[in-house]
């Protein structure tokens, strides 16, 4: 049997890990952002966010989901929009994601079984593999998804971060409280 979703059909498997989920940590490009780096002729590098991932990330916080960020690149736009979105635990510039992964199962007092990941590359398969509930962007890297419990069916930066936040509302019971909805 598996649970129906906004976004099409949901495993039982992701359904019952999603349950659990305490922390969500998220790459940024190529989930955040559509992975494309927009450069100018001064150097100035742009990135584009879409705002209903970012109203899923505020709607998961406000539900007690904490979220947090771990990117392989460094840069002040990331820094300003996940602060205005309420991220407090980011992390940029990391070659190995392990080492803050582990710094927030600490900090946040969760278990592995708690954490969900959400990322497209390479980079990103070795917290995928440590954490209760992987999930890849519908356009990720082929070997990514063959190991991510979920696939998005949402493209990275057009909606699937928020995908995954409306699953964990939902598999949790927290959808409308999280959005201001009365049930």
């Amino acid at each position: 049997m598996s649970h129906f979703g906004f976004y099409g059909p949901i495993e039982d498997k992701v359904w019952e890990k999603a349950k659990s989920i305490k922390l969500l940590i998220c790459d940024v490009d190529g989930v955040f952002s559509d992975g494309l780096v927009y450069m100018s002729n001064s150097g100035e590098e742009l990135k584009t966010f879409h705002t209903r991932d970012g109203y899923g990330v505020r709607s998961a916080l406000s539900a007690n989901i904490n979220v947090a960020v771990i990117t392989g690149r460094q840069s002040q736009i990331v820094e300003n929009r996940m602060t205005a979105l309420g991220i407090t635990h980011i992390y940029q510039g990391i070659d190995n994601k392990l080492v803050p992964y582990h710094e927030l199962l600490e900090h946040y007092q969760v278990s592995p079984e708690e954490v969900a990941y959400i990322g497209d590359d390479m980079v990103d398969l070795a917290v995928m593999k440590a954490v209760g509930l992987s999930v890849c962007v519908a356009d990720g890297h082929p070997y990514v998804k063959q190991h991510a419990d979920m696939v998005t069916t949402l493209k990275g930066g057009y909606g699937a971060l928020r995908e995954l936040t409306d699953l964990l509302l939902l598999s949790q019971n927290k959808f409308e409280t999280a959005h201001g909805m009365s049930i």
